[in-house]
């Protein structure tokens, strides 16, 4: 049984035919997926998707892109939704200089913010890091040092140094269908080199399609892909690495019933 531990079902990709890629999943073997809030304002409808399926949960927090556009979120906010019984994940929140590094002062507030939800609820903060490796380890340290709280580096691309302070830290790295494309021969040698309770898989659908599908339009299913491409570089059997990453979810993600997951 294998877990997508971070999807967009909310994405209007998905609208005609969610039912149907819900039930494509499940086909693959996949057990849970969590969908993943990217603007606490239209919270409301990542929330009615995963009060309509049964395994499905979801998130709440504010994507660093959308950052200066919800300073207004506070920890309070976060933590006050957070109490619904499907909501299992703070974020995604984080640091993007690739695209937007002129709201760095507001993607900082955000997160932040964000951290101290996590830290407050003791539920993952799934993470997005891009192109801000030394800034990300910085913060995550410094806020580290005031208090432990769970986390997760979501479709993980930066460098060793970032994967393994996140190890040192507590964290997990999940890796989405990239680490299946050609050119990702350092990231899989990452891969390789981390505990095995320290990973997990995403699609990080609908984006970033595995091999063969890469791309097409990313899907739920699609994450056997990427863990099949793991289990290859981690020198494990497919099994053995859907087995320990769906243990690293439930670990994680504590508050997703276990039941919900392996019946």
């Amino acid at each position: 049984m294998l877990v997508d531990s971070h999807c967009h079902l909310d994405f209007e990709t998905f609208a005609p035919e969610l039912d149907q890629v819900i039930a494509r999943a499940a086909s693959a073997g996949v057990g849970h997926m969590v969908t993943i809030s990217t603007r606490v304002r239209q919270h409301d409808r990542i929330l009615a998707i995963a009060e309509r399926f049964a395994n499905v949960t979801c998130s709440v927090g504010t994507h660093p892109h959308n950052a200066h556009e919800e300073l207004d979120v506070t920890a309070d906010e976060l933590i006050r939704i957070a109490q619904h019984p499907k909501v299992v994940a703070i974020g995604e929140a984080g640091l993007d200089y690739h695209y937007t590094f002129e709201t760095h002062d507001a993607q900082e507030e955000g997160f932040r913010a964000h951290i101290a939800a996590a830290r407050e609820t003791k539920l993952p903060l799934v993470i997005h890091s891009r192109d801000a490796d030394a800034d990300m380890e910085t913060i995550l340290r410094d806020e580290t040092g005031k208090g432990t709280f769970p986390f997760i580096l979501h479709c993980f691309t930066g460098g060793e140094k970032l994967a393994q302070a996140a190890v040192e830290l507590g964290g997990v790295v999940s890796f989405s269908g990239i680490v299946t494309f050609r050119n990702s021969a350092e990231l899989r040698e990452i891969a390789k080199k981390l505990p095995r309770d320290r990973i997990l898989v995403e699609t990080d659908a609908p984006f970033l399609a595995p091999i063969p599908f890469r791309g097409k339009r990313n899907e739920p299913a699609y994450v056997a892909h990427t863990a099949a491409v793991l289990a290859e570089t981690r020198g494990v059997s497919a099994d053995e690495l859907a087995r320990q990453t769906t243990e690293n979810f439930l670990r994680v993600f504590n508050k997703v019933p276990r039941d919900a997951v392996l019946a």
